[in-house]
């Protein structure tokens, strides 16, 4: 394709400028390479364009017919070719965000309005949803990840660290005492959070999450948030990412647990996209707002 819309540029710079060497200096290569392109044009149509001499190019029947034509597409071409590049300059259009639920209502949420006012072009569809998106099969401009990550072949920033927590409210502490150690987790009541524990039967510590204990519960969810609100009401200890409680804590609402053991390591928050190669402005203008924003929450955290 490359090579054909070369061969209809040379022929149709070729007749306009008057030959086949003005059309090579035009186009940036020699004449008898512009004479090549010309020749696998006409030999691809099967029918002489122009009959050349040394001094000019005479159109024939069908080069008038093709000049026209050709002219068209050109123009359309050039044309696709200002407005994408036009799009890529400019911070407008359809802005496509997914995140998980929680943290997408506790902090994109809001931070997208912000970015809507500083870039009042740019409509936002957020998705919230704590399984793994497909970007690129999805049609998603960039998503927030929160973990370790594996895709390689996405672009990602690292926005905060992810620190876990191990929360309850003062009334239950009062009621069932503070466990010092991950074995005295077994005479509690721990909430669930089933997408990291599915059977809701354990809790990982540990780096890697390799020491597994036991617990029980009265309440197992698919959603952090949900299990906040029932540890603020007393209902049990809660481990999970230290952003969803971290307002309860500062009210005082629920206090944390320090126990014998190290926490897992999450790795962090991500914002990640597609291959750095043409992100447009929008979501370069995205991306830079979040790596701007999010360190300054991520210290309550």
């Amino acid at each position: 394709m490359a090579d054909r819309l070369t061969g209809m540029e040379v022929f149709v710079r070729a007749v306009r400028l008057g030959g086949l060497s003005a059309a090579g200096r035009a186009m940036g290569i020699s004449p008898s390479m512009a004479a090549r392109h010309l020749d696998a044009l006409e030999e691809r149509l099967g029918t002489r364009l122009v009959n050349r001499t040394t001094r000019r190019l005479a159109l024939t029947d069908a080069g008038q017919v093709y000049l026209d034509r050709a002219e068209h597409v050109l123009a359309e071409i050039a044309e696709a070719d200002a407005e994408a590049s036009a799009q890529s300059r400019t911070v407008q259009g359809l802005l496509r965000v997914s995140a998980p639920a929680t943290f997408g209502v506790m902090h994109i949420a809001p931070l997208a309005a912000e970015f809507h006012r500083l870039n009042p072009g740019v409509t936002i569809e957020l998705g919230l949803d704590d399984r793994y998106v497909d970007l690129l099969e999805e049609r998603w401009d960039t998503a927030i990840r929160i973990g370790r990550l594996s895709d390689s072949s996405l672009m990602a920033r690292s926005l905060a660290p992810m620190r876990l927590a191990i929360c309850a409210s003062p009334a239950y502490l009062a009621e069932r005492g503070t466990p010092d150690t991950i074995e005295d987790l077994k005479d509690h009541d721990c909430l669930c959070y089933t997408l990291s524990t599915p059977t809701g039967s354990a809790w990982g510590f540990g780096k890697d999450g390799a020491r597994q204990v036991t617990v029980r519960g009265s309440l197992h969810a698919n959603n952090g948030e949900a299990l906040i609100r029932a540890a603020t009401a007393g209902q049990g200890l809660v481990y999970g990412p230290r952003f969803i409680a971290a307002e309860a804590i500062n009210r005082g609402e629920l206090v944390e647990v320090l126990l014998d053991a190290e926490y897992m390591d999450l790795g962090s928050v991500y914002a990640v996209t597609h291959s750095r190669r043409g992100l447009s402005a929008k979501i370069r203008a995205w991306l830079d707002f979040l790596y701007d924003r999010v360190p300054p929450l991520a210290h309550d955290w």
